[in-house]
């Protein structure tokens, strides 16, 4: 059992609940409501939400919590409520006393309001925009849910417990953070002055369930064929780019094409915010650390990759390459680390080679372009462009081999691609994917490490998906 705190009383005094003091819900009329968008039950239904939640912190020993298991937290809320709400005039039925028990577990343990939609595996993304806007993503389209916060402080208390618990912070030195929820699940939030409107919280879920190369291949991401091409890229130890836009599937194209990685191979993983979902035994995870309030102490992704390179990987997989790192990325690359793989922001896989190009200036390294354009068509052998359609789903649109330098020019030839063909009456993206015909030269080294492709796979004259 946890211990309540009760207020200190004179003694011969009645113990009074520290809720008594909490402002009726029946305001008066000439009061202006918080929240004009709420009907009067539910904005009653808010305050007492709140000020049962603000009573039980005043009265919990909060060192308890962690200690206890969920359900018996649960069954102690669920005694103490109904005492706290005698002090109220708006009766409650059984499923809103139900809801407000869950409501107050929310704020003590979670995330507040926002803790039913990281319960709901069909959400993608929560976007919220301020205290009264919250906007989900369900199969790749955004909708506008009434969850709210009662106010920015309210919003900014959570968005604090959040940046907390990974040992960050935020606040008007440092108002943009990112972070991550303890299932993994990517946090970015930026506040006032930087803010105009109130602050801005961006969660992308991490699945509980990794999305593994099958399910891409049922949700229709992937046609058979060019998954089965995929896998013998991997498995050759050819080193892959995966270029995309802002949530147009990278890390989960990453995630199932390292499925592929042998068991006996050592990884060592580079993150900002630690996503990726490796199913293998031996892999060394690594994180960024961002500078501490006197502005040290910072390591950053090239920092990383530098020392992962003394760490005997046989892989190193970067999250995502923003900046100098990639040019370690591609010595890695070039120096014995076969198999690598990483993921750029870009909208073709032409210009995805265009932004290694200008990570390897940033780097402070001067090199003439021609070297740049020799290192990156040494390094990266196969580019893997993901793309997310005007109707929300996320599909392969190339897979591309890098084939040396004709000039100054990396060449490139495309083995797959897919071919939009309109929309339909609903909206869809109508389109087949399709062989370009050509056989890429990774075949040599696939057939080196005894992996055989049918030939059947590249013939041009038949759409494989």
């Amino acid at each position: 059992m946890w211990k309540i705190k009760r207020s200190d009383m004179p003694a011969g005094e009645p113990e009074r609940s520290e809720v008594e003091a909490q402002p009726s819900t029946d305001a008066p009329a000439d009061v202006v409501s918080l929240h004009p968008h709420l009907s009067a039950r539910e904005e009653g239904l808010l305050q007492i939400r709140m000020a049962i939640h603000q009573s039980l912190l005043d009265r919990i020993n909060l060192s308890m919590l962690d200690k206890l298991p969920e359900e018996q937290i649960k069954a102690e809320i669920a005694a103490i409520v109904p005492e706290l709400l005698v002090t109220y005039d708006q009766p409650l039925n059984r499923e809103e006393r139900t809801n407000l028990v869950d409501e107050v577990m929310d704020e003590l343990l979670g995330l507040g309001p926002l803790e039913p939609l990281i319960k709901d595996e069909s959400i993608t993304d929560i976007l919220v925009n301020g205290a009264e806007t919250v906007f989900v993503e369900r199969a790749g389209l955004l909708e506008r849910v009434p969850t709210r916060f009662q106010d920015e402080k309210h919003l900014m208390r959570i968005i604090q417990k959040i940046v907390s618990n990974v040992g960050r912070r935020i606040d008007e030195s440092s108002p943009y953070v990112d972070a991550r929820l303890k299932d993994g699940s990517r946090v970015n939030a930026i506040i006032s002055p930087l803010a105009l409107d109130g602050s801005l919280l961006s969660i992308r879920k991490f699945a509980k369930k990794p999305i593994s190369m099958d399910k891409l291949v049922a949700l229709d991401s992937v046609p058979q064929a060019m998954a089965e091409v995929l896998a013998a890229i991997v498995q050759s130890r050819r080193n892959v780019l995966i270029s995309g836009g802002t949530g147009s599937g990278k890390t989960t194209m990453l995630n199932a094409l390292s499925s592929y990685i042998g068991k006996r191979e050592r990884i060592v993983t580079i993150e900002d915010s630690a996503e990726l979902q490796l199913q293998q035994e031996h892999v060394a995870r690594l994180e960024t650390r961002p500078p501490n309030i006197e502005g040290r102490g910072e390591v950053n992704q090239r920092d990383l990759v530098k020392n992962a390179l003394r760490m005997r990987p046989d892989r190193i997989i970067v999250g995502e390459v923003r900046a100098g790192e990639a040019f370690d990325m591609l010595q890695a690359m070039n120096t014995g680390h076969d198999g690598s793989m990483t993921t750029v922001h870009a909208n073709n896989p032409r210009d995805s080679l265009s932004r290694v190009e200008q990570m390897i200036g940033m780097s402070g390294i001067e090199m003439p372009q021609r070297a740049a354009r020799a290192q990156i068509s040494s390094a990266i052998n196969v580019v893997v462009q993901v793309s997310r359609l005007s109707d929300g789903r996320r599909k392969v649109t190339s897979v591309s081999e890098l084939t040396g330098m004709e000039g100054e020019t990396i060449t490139m030839q495309e083995i797959f691609r897919f071919k939009k063909e309109g929309l339909d009456e609903d909206g869809n993206v109508k389109g087949h994917f399709e062989a370009t015909g050509i056989r890429p030269k990774f075949l040599v080294e696939a057939e080196a490490y005894g992996i055989k492709l049918p030939a059947e796979l590249f013939r041009p004259e038949l759409k494989i998906g």
